[in-house]
């Protein structure tokens, strides 16, 4: 048998239930992979003495650990398998990116101002997971608060990218992305926002999807931008992703009133079906002159593949695409000033320490305990719905945002995917874009414009750039079409091999 981290979802997971290897077995062997990598940062954790705050030596993936819950887990899991219990994804280990609060491991959201934190509850996908058999095995790095596009901005350090760690790995679940690209774990959780799951699976060489806005709960995930905030899998392939989002996904109206009243579905149902005569829209603004030129080949070379397998290319447009950054920048930034506002050191989370009267203690708490980053978001979101400015910036941006999700259903009658690249390049060097925060923002030109539609969208594999790194074929499907989507993966993904290429692997 090849090593475990070398199986696919379905592989391990057969493995277990077979009792070809154990749960315990499985979950020592991913714990050893992802401390070896550990230089553990000394910190509060009242789980495990030193490992809140772990940074990875080579790429900063996870930032906490608790061996003991995770190998009590496993052993549950065993004895399930022993009984002829075994739920779909029994003793497979996944690990959480660290927006998802938890109770048995901290919860910091990548924020100084949440050091330490411990939730009294877990957020209900990690509940959903666990219900499916799977076994937490610590929590990821990320942008503080999810706010970024390469994974720098968190307070426990960046994330370095697998294939060369001299560059960003993406954001702003970046550690989850460098996580499996690495095989500290099987799989992850991640968050999409503005293209966060999309963007760093991209920059790794893994599979990523953000289902449609409101399919998994968002009940104990860190807000961000709550209309814009949606959970979904990081894998090695699409086939491994429909088995995570067929467990993540269910309606949690009690918790999360932005919950579709849609049943849990088997994503995994329509992976065999043949994609013959599979209209593929291909919009030109995703194909401008910003588009760098080693990911346009690879993206292409992709669509041919996928006309290979039978489907067609269908010119469209997404006109409004070029005004999706400014819209975005303006939405996400109001929402997250009113989220953030409870982070104000009176209840929970860091407080400054030396102040005169409690207008002092809110200023320099905030100050203190948010990034640069953060501060700069939550300022923007402060002006665009204050008095005078609400109308002229908020309630246009929600316009044009309606304009765009239109544009989408005006393609969607011409096509049944949409398809085009993830970023115009492949990712950059650590630090090269920090005093052009603009670059930072272009980056997510072609991710945004489905995030403000609440569309679902992912990201495969589909070759290789400048300085052989990862490039990712974007897909876009209409609403609550997961099932489509992941089957159009899957297919391209038995026809190529680039979600199997090992570290260095390239050509």
């Amino acid at each position: 048998m090849s090593e475990l981290h070398e199986l696919s979802l379905k592989e391990l997971a057969k493995a277990l239930q077979n009792k070809t290897v154990s749960a315990r077995e499985t979950s020592e062997h991913f714990l050893a992979r992802a401390k070896a990598h550990a230089s553990l940062i000394a910190a509060s954790n009242p789980f495990e003495q030193g490992s809140r705050g772990a940074q990875d030596a080579s790429c900063g993936a996870f930032v906490s650990f608790n061996e003991a819950y995770t190998l009590k887990q496993a052993d549950l899991s065993d004895q399930r398998i022993a009984k002829g219990q075994a739920r779909a994804l029994e003793g497979v280990p996944i690990a959480h990116k660290d927006i998802f609060v938890t109770k048995d491991f901290p919860t910091t959201a990548g924020s100084k101002m949440l050091e330490g934190y411990c939730s009294p509850f877990d957020a209900s996908v990690v509940t959903q997971l666990e219900d499916a058999g799977m076994v937490n095995m610590g929590k990821l790095n990320c942008d503080e608060f999810a706010m970024g596009s390469s994974n720098e901005n968190s307070a426990w350090g960046a994330v370095k990218n697998p294939w060369d760690t001299s560059r960003v790995a993406g954001g702003s679940s970046g550690g989850s992305a460098a996580a499996v690209a690495l095989g500290l774990c099987p799989a992850a959780t991640g968050t999409d926002t503005g293209g966060s799951i999309r963007q760093p699976a991209s920059f790794c060489g893994i599979t990523g999807i953000k289902p449609t806005y409101g399919r998994a709960s968002r009940y104990g995930m860190i807000a961000y931008a709550s209309s814009l905030d949606q959970a979904g899998p990081m894998a090695k392939s699409a086939e491994d992703c429909a088995m995570l989002l067929s467990a993540m996904c269910g309606p949690d109206p009690e918790r999360d009133s932005t919950s579709l009243d849609t049943p849990k579905e088997d994503f995994t149902r329509s992976l065999g079906d043949d994609i013959k005569g599979l209209r593929i829209g291909i919009p030109k603004e995703f194909f401008s002159d910003g588009l760098h030129a080693e990911v346009r080949q690879a993206v292409e070379l992709a669509l041919k593949e996928l006309v290979a397998l039978g489907a067609q290319l269908v010119p469209i447009e997404l006109p409004k695409t070029e005004l999706s950054i400014p819209v975005y920048y303006i939405l996400a930034p109001a929402e997250a000033s009113s989220n953030l506002s409870r982070f104000d050191g009176v209840k929970f989370g860091f407080r400054a320490k030396e102040f005169k009267d409690l207008d002092e203690m809110y200023r320099k708490t905030r100050t203190e305990g948010f990034g640069q980053e953060v501060k700069k978001r939550i300022m923007i979101g402060t002006y665009v719905l204050s008095h005078g400015y609400y109308d002229a910036y908020y309630l246009q941006a929600q316009k044009i945002r309606r304009m765009i999700a239109n544009d989408f259903q005006e393609a969607f009658k011409r096509c049944d995917v949409i398809a085009g690249p993830v970023t115009p390049q492949v990712a950059w060097k650590i630090g090269e874009q920090n005093t052009d925060p603009l670059a930072n923002y272009l980056a997510d030109i072609f991710t945004l414009p489905a995030s403000l539609a609440g569309l679902p969208a992912m990201s495969v594999p589909c070759g290789f750039g400048a300085a052989n790194m990862p490039v990712g074929l974007q897909m876009i499907g209409n609403y609550l079409k997961e099932s489509q989507l992941l089957n159009v993966a899957h297919q391209f993904q038995l026809a190529t091999d680039w979600h199997q290429r090992a570290l260095g692997e390239s050509q």
